[in-house]
């Protein structure tokens, strides 16, 4: 998959350097001649919602890394557009944000598991052409996203499922060092 679209997975090469994204797995939300957004789907927050939230000191729910950019602003991915209202949807069955306080009291409730919504601190962001450049310069691999990537139950095995995605000679990227002059 060449060009860089809503819905799609960006995998981080196995020899990404930069801190924040080595092998890391971020779910393209918008690509748009002004720049694109996601959401880095497989490094977790040190702190949980009741920590971020003000009025959720029940909710022991975890929160994801989302990115870099704007890490005082809390998102969120789901499966319920029948009970959360006015979010986006970016691929079938995924949406992005909507009313953030139902989510929260369907939570309570427990209308809304976890395992089907996801909390993140933060986006992943580019500048106009600034994806479309790192993708020439071959530092992330892409595959469409599904459900189960983007609610893996094991954060620590989301790049490499998504290697497996891509099949082929692509498999023996799982097992790559991250720095092959240690080797």
């Amino acid at each position: 998959m060449d060009n860089p679209a809503a819905g799609i997975l960006l995998i981080a090469d196995p020899f990404l350097k930069d801190p924040n994204f080595k092998r890391s797995v971020i779910f393209l939300c918008e690509h748009q001649s002004e720049g694109s957004f996601g959401f880095l789907l497989n490094k977790t927050y040190e702190y949980t919602l009741k920590d971020l939230v003000q009025n959720a000191e029940d909710l022991e729910i975890p929160v994801f890394f989302g990115g870099p950019v704007q890490t005082d602003t809390i998102h969120f991915l789901h499966q319920y557009p029948d009970l959360i209202q006015g979010g986006y949807e970016v691929i079938d069955g995924i949406y992005w944000g909507g009313d953030f306080e139902k989510a929260i009291e369907l939570i309570r409730s427990g209308e809304v598991t976890p395992g089907r919504i996801r909390f993140y601190i933060g986006y992943s962001g580019w500048a106009s052409g600034q994806l479309d450049d790192e993708l020439k310069e071959k530092s992330w691999l892409s595959v469409k996203a599904n459900q189960q990537l983007i609610f893996h139950k094991k954060t620590e095995e989301i790049w490499k499922e998504a290697i497996r995605q891509l099949g082929g000679n692509y498999l023996m990227m799982i097992n790559f060092p991250t720095d092959p002059q240690l080797n």
